[in-house]
């Protein structure tokens, strides 16, 4: 049993105390992937596609983390990231989709594994027309609904 926290408020004052009720997310966090990536560039692409969507939707990140001893540790992602896996068709619907929902979201292309650094990867992307992108990974926050609708006809990785 997952063991949680929620702020209860007494009076003027608030105090943390234990909760065993599940926590059920009202948005979602979903990693789209292309089915034909090695399994490297599938780590590697979702590694680099999660990074973007704390640095534009903090509420995606949770409390930092300390052990017994007290020794910190980063915060991440306060719920679970959904992976999914999908033909190129299927990314380029998704990414479409994304796009006419206005969702916070993240991409890489193919050209991406060719560049060493951030300057010529976003130097990659700014010189393909939206329609022409040749992408292998999205990932995408928001509504639960709205989420599930951009990766439709994807199937969960394996």
């Amino acid at each position: 049993m997952q063991r949680t926290y929620k702020t209860v408020a007494y009076g003027d004052r608030q105090s943390r105390c234990m909760s065993t009720e599940p926590i059920r997310f009202d948005t979602k966090i979903a990693v789209l992937l292309r089915d034909d990536l090695e399994p490297w560039q599938r780590l590697n692409v979702t590694a680099f596609l999660v990074s973007g969507l704390g640095t534009q939707v903090p509420e995606v990140i949770g409390d930092p983390y300390e052990d017994a001893d007290g020794v910190p540790y980063l915060p991440m992602f306060r719920q679970p990231v959904m992976v999914f896996e999908a033909s190129k068709e299927t990314l380029t619907t998704a990414h479409a989709r994304v796009l006419s929902r206005a969702l916070p979201r993240a991409l890489f292309t193919s050209d991406l594994f060719s560049t060493g650094n951030d300057r010529d990867n976003r130097a990659a992307v700014r010189a393909v027309a939206t329609a022409e992108l040749d992408l292998v990974g999205l990932a995408v926050y928001g509504p639960r609904n709205a989420v599930d609708k951009v990766v439709k006809g994807a199937r969960m990785h394996p």
